[in-house]
C-alpha cells in the first residue's frame, strides 16, 4: 500500500481562535474627545463617501425606496434588495434620486393644459399627490399655474369649465441656474408655493422644471444628507453575480454603488462574473460577502469595496446548516488587513445588535457597517405592523429563508432548486416595531461616537489606528449587561432580549 503523504487529519484540530463581538471590548484610553464632536464620516467604496458609517441591508424586509431615501437623508446609504424585478429596481432608484431634487425635472413635473376641465385637473392632482401644476400649451410654453385654491367649490368656476378660466396667468418663473435661496425668496416675496423653471434665449419660456417650497424645506431639514455630483440622494442596489444586464440597468438609472450580492463571494465563478460587471458599469462595485484574507486577496484587484459576513446575521442559519462561517470580528480584521493595503473600504455586514458592536467592527478594520434586523422594525421598512400579545412587530426574514428564496433570493446562495427542494440558510421571524429610522440612527450613531470618545479618536481613520481590544470572559460578558436587577423601563438603545 502506497504511503499516504496527506496531512494527518489530527492536524486539522490545531485550529486558530476566531472572535466575535461579545468576545472583545475596546480598551479605554486617554482622551480629550467629546463624543458629540467625533466625526463619523467615512467611505463605503473608493469613490462614495457617507456622513455616517451606516448602510441598511439589501433584504426584502429592510430596504426598498422609502428606507433608501431615509438612509440617504440621514447621511447613510440604503441598498435596494434583489427580490424586485429589474423594472421595479430602476423605478426605485429613480424614486430615491428624485426625492430631494431642488429642481424637479420636466419629465417628472405634473402639468395641465388650458383646455382641460376643472374636474379632470382636480382628479389628476389628487392622483399624483400634488397641490398645483403649471399650465402649458402644446409647445410646453408656460401659460399659467393652477392650484387647489383656484378650483375650490366656493370659487366662481364649475367642474366643466376650462382650466384657462381658473388659472393664475401672471406666473413668476426662474432660470435653470436658480439656487435654493433665490427660489425661496421668490416664493416668500410673491406668496407662492412653486416656481416653474423656464428656458432662456431662443425658445424662451418653455418649461424645463419646477421648484417647490416643500422641496426646499425638505432639504433644509436634512443638511447631513449624502448627495451625488448632481445634488441627488445617493442609493445602492444589489444584483446577482451573474446578472450583468441588471447591473447595467442599475448603472444607467444612476445608482451610486452596485453590490454584487452573494453569500459566498470566494466562489471563483462569482469572482469572474463580478470582475466582468466591474468592467461594464461606471458605478462603484462592492463585492460580498467574504470572510477571509484569501477571499479579500482574490477580489481586491477590481473591487471598489468589500462586504464581510459569513453567517453572523440574526436570522441566518448558514453556519448551522453548512457548518461553514467565520466569527465576525476575526473576519473583518482578516479582510481589512488586505483591503487597507489597496485603499479598498470594508463593510461589516451582520451580527450587530448594539451600537457597541458597530463601533467594535470599525475598530477591527471596517469603514462602515450594514444592518438588517436593527432597521427591519422601523416605519420606513417594508411590510405592515402586526400585533402579537399586545406588542407591535414587523416581519423580518433572511434572504436565505424559504420565503425569500421563493421570491428569488435563492440565487444569492447559488441555489437553483425548485420550491419543493430549497435548502434554506435563514429563517423568517418578527422583530419589534421601533418607530422612525431617524430615532434609531440617532441612538446608533451616538453610541458609536461614545466609543470613539472612550478611545480618544476624533475621526474614524484615527479611531481605527488607536483602538485596542481586550478579551472578555463569559463572566465579563455577563458583567457588561445589566444584572442583579429587574429592568422597569427599557432604554431606547438597549433591550435585554436582543
Amino acid at each position: 500500500m502506497a504511503k499516504n503523504d496527506a496531512e494527518p487529519f489530527s492536524e486539522k484540530l490545531r485550529v486558530p481562535n476566531a472572535l466575535t463581538f461579545d468576545d472583545v471590548l475596546l480598551r479605554p484610553m486617554e482622551s480629550r474627545v467629546e463624543p458629540d464632536a467625533a466625526d463619523v464620516s467615512t467611505r463605503v467604496s473608493k469613490h462614495v463617501e457617507l456622513n455616517i458609517p451606516i448602510l441598511s441591508a439589501a433584504m426584502d424586509t429592510v430596504t426598498e425606496a422609502e428606507m433608501a431615501i431615509g438612509m440617504a437623508r440621514e447621511g447613510g446609504l440604503g441598498v435596494l434588495h434583489r427580490n424586485m424585478n429589474e423594472e421595479q429596481m430602476v423605478a426605485s432608484i429613480g424614486r430615491v434620486k428624485r426625492a430631494d431634487e431642488l429642481v424637479i425635472s420636466r419629465e417628472n413635473v405634473v402639468t395641465a393644459s388650458p383646455g382641460q376641465s376643472i374636474s379632470e385637473v382636480d382628479e389628476m392632482m389628487e392622483r399624483e399627490g400634488v397641490s398645483g401644476a403649471p399650465v402649458v400649451d402644446d409647445d410646453d410654453t408656460v401659460l399659467g399655474i393652477i392650484s387647489g385654491t383656484d378650483i375650490r367649490p366656493y370659487l366662481e368656476v364649475g367642474e366643466s369649465d376650462d382650466v384657462r378660466e381658473a388659472m393664475t396667468d401672471e406666473v413668476i418663473t426662474a432660470s435653470e441656474d436658480v439656487g435654493a435661496r433665490e427660489a425661496l425668496e421668490l416664493m416668500y416675496d410673491h406668496k407662492i408655493e412653486r416656481v416653474p423653471i423656464v428656458s432662456e434665449g431662443r425658445g424662451a419660456g418653455k418649461l424645463v422644471g419646477l421648484v417647490t417650497m416643500q422641496g426646499i424645506l425638505q432639504r433644509r431639514q436634512h443638511e447631513d444628507a449624502v448627495r451625488d455630483e448632481n445634488d441627488r440622494l445617493r442609493v445602492g442596489a444589489a444584483v446577482g453575480p451573474f446578472e450583468e444586464e441588471r447591473a447595467v440597468a442599475a448603472d444607467e438609472a444612476d445608482v451610486d454603488v452596485v453590490f454584487i450580492d452573494c453569500a459566498h463571494a470566494h466562489n471563483l465563478n462569482v469572482l469572474d462574473s463580478a470582475r466582468a460587471i466591474s468592467e461594464t458599469v461606471e458605478a462603484d462595485i462592492v463585492v460580498g460577502n467574504v470572510g477571509t484574507r484569501e477571499a479579500a486577496e482574490a477580489a481586491v484587484d477590481f473591487a471598489d469595496g468589500l462586504k464581510v459576513g459569513i453567517g453572523p446575521g440574526s436570522i441566518c442559519t448558514t453556519r448551522i446548516v453548512s457548518g461553514a462561517g467565520m466569527p465576525q470580528i476575526t473576519a473583518v480584521a482578516e479582510v481589512a488587513d488586505v483591503a487597507s493595503q489597496h485603499d479598498v473600504p470594508v463593510i461589516a455586514d451582520g451580527g450587530i445588535r448594539y451600537s457597541g458592536d458597530a463601533i467594535k467592527a470599525i475598530a477591527a478594520g471596517a469603514d462602515a457597517v450594514m444592518l438588517g434586523s436593527y432597521f427591519a422594525g422601523t416605519e420606513e421598512a417594508p411590510g405592515r405592523v402586526v400585533t402579537m400579545n399586545g406588542k407591535k412587530y414587523k416581519q423580518y426574514r433572511g434572504m436565505g429563508s424559504v420565503g425569500a428564496m421563493q421570491s428569488g433570493g435563492g440565487e444569492r446562495y447559488l441555489k437553483e432548486e425548485t420550491d419543493e427542494e430549497f435548502v434554506p440558510e435563514g429563517v423568517e421571524a418578527a422583530t419589534p416595531f421601533k418607530g422612525t429610522l431617524a430615532s434609531e440612527l440617532h441612538q446608533l450613531v451616538g453610541g458609536m461616537q461614545s466609543g470613539m470618545g472612550y478611545v480618544g479618536a476624533e475621526s474614524i481613520p484615527e479611531f481605527k489606528q488607536r483602538a485596542e481590544f481586550i478579551r472578555v470572559s463569559a463572566a465579563g460578558q455577563t458583567e457588561g449587561h445589566p444584572h442583579d436587577v429587574v429592568i422597569t423601563d427599557e432604554a431606547p438603545n438597549y433591550s435585554p432580549n436582543e
